[in-house]
């Protein structure tokens, strides 16, 4: 989970509070607690641009609209986002919610980071903090009414395992900040309260990330896609708490890495969505936590 917010929020949901109130900015959110070059052989790759076109502020989080690699122009755009960012409170461990209820409202950022449109969910496709910390939402408008009225395309959901040392950005909507870094490596597991997450993504010390940045789209530069959604850090050393996640290795040894901030993967998302970006938790390849 994330700070500022993150602290507070998920302290209100341990005492009892139930659902997460919308933070007013600039108080973040909660904390449950992201393109080829010539063939010249001496020529470097071109990088992707990365902006914050695509990227969504949600009340209290970041988030983007997404497309996966077997989207289509006239079907209902998704919004990724955290679990914990989720509007009716943390999912608990265990928890995995689909097709709920929604009518959250979402900002929608050109490339210098303007607001120029409000989008709106009409349900939550899938939610959980259980192996992962995904939140997906489905909104009432297309892809293509998107690029049409705002001329805004969707980001690019990768569908492919990320490696370490690739250069990535983590854009946050809510807070108009772009970091950048490298992934560092992979966790085995990341435990924080009473939930653990498995395969994390461990960013290098130069993506500091803070409360309100929860959601993000961690971006490939090399690609442009999305390959992770950033999701907590360590804040004061402390040892598998909340706001303080540890790594636990396959033997079970705990290592704490203060300061140090971590995203899941999201390579696992598409296998588990048919035509029209219907969830289909049954579909082969499919490894999403089921209900």
């Amino acid at each position: 989970m994330r700070k500022p917010l993150v602290a507070a929020l998920f302290a209100l949901v341990i005492a009892g509070a139930g659902a997460v109130p919308a933070a007013a900015a600039p108080a973040p959110e909660q904390s449950a607690s992201r393109v080829t070059g010539a063939d010249r052989a001496t020529a470097a790759p071109a990088l992707a641009a990365v902006d914050f076109a695509g990227t969504v502020a949600l009340s209290n989080c970041s988030g983007s609209v997404v497309r996966l690699p077997g989207s289509a122009d006239g079907d209902p755009a998704l919004v990724l986002s955290n679990g914990h960012c989720l509007e009716t409170g943390f999912p608990s461990p265990g928890q995995v919610i689909v097709g709920q209820t929604s009518s959250r409202t979402f900002g929608l950022l050109n490339s210098a980071g303007t607001q120029v449109a409000t989008l709106r969910a009409n349900k939550v496709v899938y939610s959980t903090m259980t192996d992962t910390d995904v939140t997906i939402y489905q909104l009432t408008s297309t892809y293509a009414q998107i690029k049409s009225s705002y001329g805004i395309n969707a980001l690019n959901l990768s569908d492919t395992h990320p490696v370490a040392g690739t250069a990535i950005k983590v854009v946050s909507g809510y807070w108009k900040r772009i970091y950048s870094c490298n992934i560092d490596g992979f966790v085995y597991r990341l435990k924080e309260g009473n939930w653990t997450w498995k395969d994390s993504v461990r960013y290098t010390s130069a993506c500091d990330t803070i409360g309100g940045t929860s959601g993000s789209p961690v971006i490939d530069t090399a690609t442009g896609k999305v390959v992770a959604v950033n999701n907590t850090g360590n804040e004061s050393g402390g040892r598998c708490t909340v706001n303080n996640p540890c790594e636990v290795d396959a033997n079970g040894t705990i290592t704490v890495r203060q300061g140090i901030n971590y995203a899941e993967q999201t390579y696992q998302i598409p296998a588990c969505f048919g035509a029209s970006n219907q969830l289909d938790l049954t579909r082969s390849g499919c490894t999403l936590p089921k209900p």
